[in-house]
């Protein structure tokens, strides 16, 4: 099952995450499938390519809660 979550990156206590297609069975910061976008909560930038994101749920990709509510802005 493949799912759109966050990847982090960044140093502590300064997230900077990266939105990812992976399969499941993969760690959070594994090797994903493809990037699809970033988030960085400070400053609460978002860039995400939209068609991607529609051509991986179209393929039957999950995104997790998070995910879900940053598409939706």
């Amino acid at each position: 099952m493949v799912r759109i979550r966050l990847s982090r990156r960044g140093k502590k206590k300064r997230p900077f995450y990266r939105i990812v297609v992976t399969d499941i069975r993969i760690k959070r910061d594994g090797a994903p499938i493809e990037q699809i976008g970033t988030y960085d909560p400070l400053s609460k930038s978002l860039k995400i390519d939209k068609e991607k994101a529609e051509f991986w749920i179209k393929k039957g990709a999950k995104p997790t809660g998070t995910v879900l509510s940053l598409l939706k802005k």
